[in-house]
């Protein structure tokens, strides 16, 4: 699904740039990036914040990286003989078990909220890529009007909030990681940002 035009103007800068940063890992953690994703990571910038270095580490990494190697990369984190190095679920992050009580909850508000699975896509919707273009596209409008702060941070305090900076610390230190060290890394410092500015602006 795309956001229309008039619903894009009717967000700021700063929320779009969230939206597409968040649309970004989603991108990175749903599959390998191939050669194009990759040249765009690699002619990526930062500033000198917590995300900006973590962000041309991330380029720097891109730069010499190539898809095949991504792709081992990533099924070895991910995929695996049986299961990869990280579980990157909700459920499991929150209970130890798959498919547990906050994949129902997810579903439930996704439900509420109009969201629904993408026809090709066969796993569990409390993945972290799915979360993360969830909360992308409830920032952009992509589901009907852009969810208010409130909204925002009610879903991010219950589906994200809890687990993913521990996905994220794990992802930057799992063996098979490399490229995605750095995604973890600016997973991290983002996640931190965002709750940082949820719990500045709450009633």
């Amino acid at each position: 699904m795309t956001a229309s035009n008039a619903q894009i103007l009717d967000i700021s800068a700063e929320d779009q740039l969230r939206a597409n940063f968040y649309n970004f890992l989603g991108l990175l953690l749903a599959g390998p990036p191939d050669q194009l994703l990759l040249d765009q990571i690699a002619g990526l910038t930062g500033d000198e914040t917590d995300l900006g270095q973590a962000i041309q580490a991330m380029a720097r990494v891109a730069k010499v990286t190539k898809p095949a190697a991504a792709e081992r990369e990533f099924n070895a984190l991910f995929i695996g003989l049986g299961r990869g190095e990280l579980l990157p679920y909700a459920s499991f992050y929150l209970t130890g078990f798959l498919n547990e009580k906050p994949l129902a909850q997810l579903r439930n508000d996704m439900t509420a909220r109009g969201i629904t699975r993408a026809q090709n896509v066969f796993e569990p919707e409390d993945n972290i890529a799915s979360l993360m273009e969830m909360m992308a596209g409830m920032i952009a409008g992509r589901f009907g009007t852009p969810a208010s702060l409130d909204d925002q941070r009610a879903f991010w305090s219950k589906h994200i909030g809890p687990w993913a900076s521990h996905f994220y610390s794990d992802l930057e230190g799992a063996e098979n990681s490399v490229l995605y060290a750095s995604v973890g890394t600016a997973g991290r410092v983002f996640m931190e940002i965002e709750r940082e500015a949820f719990r500045m602006t709450a009633g």
